[in-house]
């Protein structure tokens, strides 16, 4: 991986600009669905704006004291996407149901645990001492939803939640980012005895056997939960993140043979052994067929009316509030998308989402800047990950691939997938905060003045004296 040069200026000043027009994006949205139902510049209507900007800016504030140089269109992109979502979902409640509310609580919780991170997490390396740690939370994690008298049961045929007094979370979601931890620093320790090792065979150079643990691993993990989980979408997820970051780090095209095979031989396996997957499949590939449409076990009625409500929005759209996105199940959800398609229309879609293309763009720029390998990785597996996620939710929503029970980052209503990604945005900050900064020259000493051995801890492989010494402060 090579990296780049980058313009060592705060830009936190571009920064507050940019959340203001974040701020008018959510208004304006709020103000076209308030204008719909006699809502609008009510006291509920100002209530919920300031709970997405007042911890917004928080962040911002906190970024200008702990990470100066964080990049500076990150934030303004995700309360972007976060002030759409929390209007959209107020848009779908009904007299009955408070998705909105709730939505917005998830995302002021989810805006402190991001300051928290930025503020006490100042070093990205540090995370690297829990790489193992990081594997065995993960798989703690994973498995909680299958612990009698912690589950909360299968759910819209997965069973991927746990039950917190009287609440739902769904551990998978914080799963990802530790098992990119895990990632990221098993591939840093261990990347240049992959590349060296290995039996060549034409112009693949095949990893050797003993080197596939950690493939295996994941593979089997994501396998697992495909079977007990049910859920198909965290399982393409997971493995994803693992064959994305196992290119980035080694560039070998080999690896990313091998995992989309093994990924393929799972899925075939699954669709043949598993009868929920079976029938996800069919109903992708039949999706009109009245047969399919119609019946009550993996019917295609969701996707389908998907279809039809982004149709009728055409190219610009039916108008924030006037068109009919409740008609489609889990409108507030699963099929957010589906419902800014219809309203929003083709140009607003494509509009969200070169944010997202934006925002994963930016998390790989922060992986190029950044001067030590592991940060190099965690940025890029970060930033695949929500990349991977919004592809596989549009995707199943489009029709390309079959749907899953992925959320879409920042705008679906979800509060651990919200807690989640808001987490990692802030370790997309502390990132690129370390790749943009100065560089620091100087002696090789320690912050306590004893001589290197906090240096020698930090050290890697391939360190310049320059890069050493960054290590020190």
């Amino acid at each position: 991986m090579s990296g780049v040069e980058t313009v060592e200026k705060p830009r936190r000043n571009v920064e507050l600009l940019l959340l203001l027009l974040a701020f008018a994006v959510s208004i304006g949205a709020n103000t076209m669905k308030g204008l719909q139902d006699g809502t609008a510049f009510g006291s509920d209507f100002w209530l919920q704006e300031a709970l997405l900007a007042v911890p917004a800016l928080a962040i911002h504030a906190v970024l200008r004291f702990r990470a100066k140089y964080a990049d500076p269109l990150i934030l303004p992109i995700v309360v972007t996407l976060n002030g759409l979502g929390l209007a959209m979902i107020h848009r779908l409640d009904t007299p009955q149901t408070d998705y909105g509310n709730t939505q917005a609580r998830w995302t002021v919780v989810g805006m402190v645990l991001a300051i928290a991170v930025v503020w006490f997490l100042r070093d990205h390396r540090i995370l690297r001492r829990f790489t193992y740690i990081s594997l065995i939370v993960s798989a703690v994690l994973l498995l909680l939803p299958l612990v009698p008298g912690i589950t909360a049961g299968e759910i819209n045929g997965a069973q991927v939640w746990i039950r917190i007094g009287g609440s739902t979370f769904q551990p998978g979601e914080v799963a990802k980012i530790t098992i990119a931890v895990f990632f990221a620093g098993y591939l840093s320790t261990n990347r240049d005895l992959i590349l060296l090792a290995g039996r060549r065979i034409g112009k693949l150079q095949l990893p050797r056997f003993k080197d596939l643990g950690p493939m295996v691993v994941a593979w089997l993990a994501a396998i697992g939960i495909l079977i007990f989980q049910h859920d198909l979408g965290m399982s393409i997820l997971f493995f994803g993140i693992f064959i994305s970051t196992i290119y980035i780090a080694t560039s070998r095209v080999s690896w990313a043979i091998l995992g989309v095979l093994l990924m393929f031989a799972g899925a075939m396996a699954a669709s043949l052994a598993l009868p929920h997957i079976r029938l996800r499949i069919d109903g992708w590939l039949n999706a009109f067929s009245p047969e399919v449409y119609g019946r009550t076990s993996g019917s295609s009625y969701q996707i389908v009316q998907g279809l039809f409500g982004m149709a009728n929005g055409g190219l610009l759209g039916t108008g924030l509030g006037q068109g009919r996105p409740d008609l489609v199940p889990f409108s507030h959800s699963d099929m957010i998308v589906a419902s800014f398609g219809e309203e929003l229309g083709l140009v607003g879609l494509f509009a969200i989402v070169l944010l997202y293309a934006l925002l994963v763009t930016r998390g790989f720029r922060a992986a190029l800047g950044a001067r030590d390998s592991f940060g190099k990785l965690l940025a890029s597996a970060l930033s695949a990950a929500i990349g991977l996620q919004v592809f596989v939710i549009i995707g199943g929503v489009t029709r390309l691939i079959p749907l899953t029970g992925l959320t879409t980052p920042f705008l679906a209503a979800g509060g651990s997938s919200l807690l989640a990604n808001w987490i990692i945005v802030a370790l997309l900050l502390v990132i690129s905060n370390a790749a943009r900064r100065p560089t620091a020259q100087g002696p090789l000493v320690a912050d306590d003045g004893h001589g290197s051995a906090r240096h020698a801890d930090l050290a890697q492989p391939g360190d310049t004296m320059t890069t050493q010494a960054v290590r020190t402060r």
